[in-house]
């Protein structure tokens, strides 16, 4: 067989349903052979956008995110996503054509893998015909034992020659157990437990990632902790009763009321960082710190800890909760029925705020609320970054932690649309809510043909303040000019038509009407222009800019 048949093979028995990227010359032989053996291909419009869509995929369904691209400019169209891959430790396989060694001239030689190891992932390479399938396998293991991007270059003379049939005789690797914690951080942490009466269980996408809920939630009921998680986290602990839900800039104000009288922190697969910690003032000085985190590295490296524990943050809440049971140590701590109630009442759409709505522009808060009730919550809320993110982070519930996808670890403007259609191809049970900007609505216009080519029903609600929202509430109050950060405005509704998508205009609730038929027929994407009023600053925002 040839080459990229094997290749192709190999990752369709290993349970690659789904690819994404564009097709060239370099990359044509592998894309196809791998679609012919049973694998999806959904093309981007950019390489960007395709290595975005791989990476929202992964983060909604949990499996790798495959993507295929030319080499060269195909390649290093996916720096900034593949960046964003690797600082969140998404499981992602980058297929990439590569020049042949001895072309020593081509147009398209670049060092692809140096390229890769600078942004992050591991690179890894195709050493011939008779290696190609072992190669091809052992990249998508390191995705999955490491959760790192991994770029398998593909030299192109290769995918054209002939390997053994039995090339595709490649032995398992044995299944591997998730790392448990030492009897004695397992004890430390106990210790602590015992002499806490208002401790806080804070989890990020780690304990995510181990599916730590119910062990999480145990030790929370055994110690009547407060459940909180990190932006990235957001939905594991959706509909407990004693969740505040986001910890640090996106917090509610009860959330930074009670969390401030917390004496012990527990972080689970959290990194800690200042917008976790609301810049260092989120917790009281005095409260105790203990971090569970897979890599050891990761303890303490952002913010000060007591104790830490190094090991699997499911694996971990489990041995602490037969540490206590060993101890019968069991504790109300924060847990009542009046603060349940207070819990349920103070959400953030529950916060008063005066409603700057004008016959030209809606509140994005009023918007954000409005689509909330109006949208099934069987959602996934995928988000591009800027200065409106808050707003669908703070309001838009999910049903549980792969239901919010949050590419915001390199914090790049123009990646939450092709995020946005991974997840819509990765979920196809649940309406996918793609919640980006106008800066990053036009970076990545070109996907929005993308999910209207492919039908997609997903929802892309574009806070439109015609401006780079972040610098002009940043440089504004400082009395900077801001003019060089706004422009005219856009009518996006239109560009979604002329590509085939349903769009509409959005300038108070009474806009918002038409969503309910588009409900109902689902039949490819929608797109909603909302013209928010650019003089309201996010609250999160604000409370960035009072740290410095």
């Amino acid at each position: 067989m040839q080459v990229s048949e094997a290749i192709g093979r190999a990752l369709a028995d290993r349970g690659v349903e789904v690819f994404f990227g564009l097709v060239g010359s370099g990359n044509f032989t592998v894309a196809n052979a791998l679609h012919a053996a049973g694998a999806t291909f959904y093309s981007a419009r950019h390489e960007g956008g395709a290595v975005m869509m791989a990476d929202g995929y992964a983060r909604a369904c949990g499996k790798v995110g495959v993507v295929s691209v030319h080499q060269g400019p195909g390649f290093t169209n996916t720096l900034t996503g593949l960046t964003e891959a690797a600082k969140s430790r998404t499981p992602l396989l980058v297929l990439a054509a590569d020049t042949p060694a001895e072309a020593l001239w081509s147009n398209f030689k670049i060092d692809q893998a140096a390229l890769a190891t600078t942004a992050g992932a591991i690179a890894e390479r195709v050493r011939g015909a008779m290696t190609a399938a072992e190669d091809v396998v052992r990249a998508l293991r390191r995705t999955q034992v490491e959760r790192r991007p991994v770029v398998l270059n593909i030299p192109i003379n290769v995918v054209e020659a002939f390997c053994a049939d039995n090339a595709l005789a490649i032995p398992d690797w044995p299944a591997l157990e998730p790392p448990f914690p030492s009897d004695r951080s397992v004890a430390q942490v106990a210790d602590l437990l015992a002499s806490s009466d208002r401790p806080v269980i804070v989890a990020g996408r780690g304990a995510a990632l181990a599916g730590a809920r119910e062990a999480l939630e145990a030790l929370g009921d055994q110690v009547g902790a407060l459940l909180a998680t990190s932006a990235v986290g957001h939905g594991l602990f959706a509909g407990h009763p004693y969740c505040v839900g986001i910890a640090g800039g996106f917090s509610s104000s009860l959330a930074v009321q009670l969390l401030a009288e917390a004496d012990l922190v527990l972080a689970f697969g959290a990194s800690l960082n200042h917008w976790t910690m609301r810049h260092g003032r989120l917790f009281s000085p005095s409260a105790r710190i203990v971090q569970v985190d897979l890599d050891e590295e990761a303890i303490g490296a952002l913010h000060r800890v007591d104790v830490g524990v190094v090991g699997d943050a499911a694996q971990a809440a489990w041995a602490i909760v037969g540490e206590l049971d060993s101890r019968d140590v069991r504790k109300e701590g924060f847990r009542s029925k009046v603060l349940a109630r207070e819990i349920a009442t103070r959400r953030w759409r529950d916060e008063p705020y005066e409603d700057r709505g004008t016959a030209e522009y809606i509140d994005p808060r009023t918007l954000s609320i409005a689509l909330d009730d109006l949208l099934p919550i069987e959602r996934t809320v995928a988000t591009d970054s800027g200065h409106f993110l808050g707003y669908p982070s703070m309001y838009l519930a999910v049903p549980d932690q792969q239901g919010f996808v949050f590419p915001q670890a390199f914090q790049s403007v123009g990646l939450g649309l092709g995020s946005g259609i991974g997840t819509a191809i990765a979920r196809p049970d649940r309406l996918c809510i793609a919640a980006i900007g106008d800066g990053g609505a036009l970076m990545a216009l070109g996907e929005l043909e993308t999910a209207a080519r492919y039908r997609l029903p997903m929802v892309v609600v574009i806070y439109n303040d015609a401006a780079y929202g972040a610098e002009v509430h940043h440089f504004g109050p400082m009395g900077h000019p801001v003019d060089l950060t706004r422009f005219p405005d856009v009518d996006f509704a239109a560009f979604a038509r002329a590509v085939g998508a349903e769009g509409i205009t959005v300038r108070g609730n009474g806009d918002l009407s038409s969503i309910k038929g588009w409900l109902e027929r689902r039949d490819g994407p929608l797109v909603i222009d909302a013209k928010v009023n650019p003089g309201v600053r996010a609250e999160w925002l604000g409370e960035a800019f009072r740290a410095h």
